[in-house]
């Protein structure tokens, strides 16, 4: 999904042969349109089959296939993770550039800095600044040096998380949970995720408390499957939370 958003905000629609498996999935943010599309996997034999001119990975994937298509001529262009809106910035200007769309990608990048600037301006114009806690299906949070945080902190928030001392990404901890306080939880991949055993927060009672926390918003799981084009959507998503956070207080 990561390089599908990549692809997405930079590809014409005419020009996009396959997204990933996971493109018609519901954690994906993919317009109609593309969810009919082919589905490609990080398989080389599936890739040569698709004959494209330019096979996108998104970050860590698909190494042997990379190595692969390389080898047979083939276009390859592989996105870096990241954690801010830097590496946003900096994955559409690589991506671009590998494409031949550097003015697609300049487009992309000054409307993200817009966004980013009106979000400032929102910030400012408030009385305070709400503390926000996120909670992932999985029971998982964010603290510091994620791209949570940066969406919080972007959005005019404070991340509690970040704010207790914890970094990076945090496994579930019904305990932590149960010491968490915020005025607005942030939740996501609870709609839209997958089911399975580890959606922890979905049955530990530890988790009730904040889930049914009177200020609830869910963030859709395809804004952020990684720091991608998307991340600023979220961004303005906790943005309208804090706004209506303000005015109801």
């Amino acid at each position: 999904m990561c390089a599908d958003a990549y692809v997405l905000a930079l590809v014409p629609r005419a020009d996009i042969q396959a997204l990933s498996w996971q493109v018609d999935h519901p954690v994906s943010a993919a317009p109609d349109w593309a969810r009919a599309l082919p589905v490609a996997s990080a398989s080389a034999e599936a890739l040569l089959r698709l004959d494209p001119d330019m096979a996108v990975f998104s970050p860590g994937e698909g190494q042997r296939a990379r190595t692969m298509l390389e080898r047979a001529g083939y276009g390859v262009a592989g996105l870096s993770w990241g954690e801010d809106f830097a590496s946003v910035r900096a994955n559409l200007s690589r991506l671009g550039e590998q494409l031949g769309r550097d003015a697609e990608a300049d487009a992309a990048i000054a409307d993200l800095d817009r966004r980013l600037q009106a979000l400032q301006v929102r910030s400012r114009a408030r009385s305070g600044r709400p503390r926000l806690a996120y909670v992932s299906a999985s029971g998982g949070s964010a603290g510091l040096g994620t791209y949570v945080d940066a969406a919080i902190v972007a959005a005019g928030g404070v991340n509690v998380t970040a704010e207790a001392g914890a970094s990076g990404w945090t496994r579930s901890d019904p305990e932590f949970a149960l010491g968490l306080e915020a005025d607005i939880l942030l939740t996501s991949f609870f709609a839209d995720g997958y089911a399975g055993r580890l959606s922890r927060a979905r049955y530990h009672s530890a988790y009730h408390r904040l889930l049914d926390s009177p200020v609830r918003v869910d963030i859709p799981a395809g804004y952020w499957p990684c720091a991608g084009p998307g991340l600023i959507d979220a961004a303005e998503a906790i943005a309208d939370a804090i706004d209506a956070w303000e005015e109801g207080r």
